[in-house]
């Protein structure tokens, strides 16, 4: 019985942790957003805001100095999309498109 309220406390507990993030649009996030995730400080979220809006993560990173692939993953990873996409998905679906040629 023990074992079971165990098994069934951690399996509640589960979703508080192992959540994604919640989608954080590029586009239209205010100042304190940006400035609230990992990596983007208030200069960087300055030229965010000045650069905007973006067609996608190249457009960003082709726009933006001090955005590589690394902070782009990085600020993904914390719910950061362009366009509604997360880093690497639209390398995935032009990857996907290219197969089906």
């Amino acid at each position: 019985m023990r074992r079971r309220l165990a098994l069934l406390a951690s399996l509640l507990a589960l979703p508080a942790w192992a959540q994604d993030p919640t989608p954080l649009e590029i586009n239209s996030a205010s100042r304190a957003e940006l400035e609230s995730l990992t990596g983007i400080g208030p200069e960087l979220a300055e030229r965010l805001l000045a650069a905007r809006p973006f067609k996608d993560w190249q457009d960003l990173r082709r726009r933006v100095a001090g955005i590589g692939p690394k902070l782009a993953a990085k600020l993904s990873a914390q719910g950061l999309r362009v366009q509604g996409r997360a880093w690497g998905a639209q390398a995935a679906s032009a990857a996907s498109a290219t197969a089906a040629d």
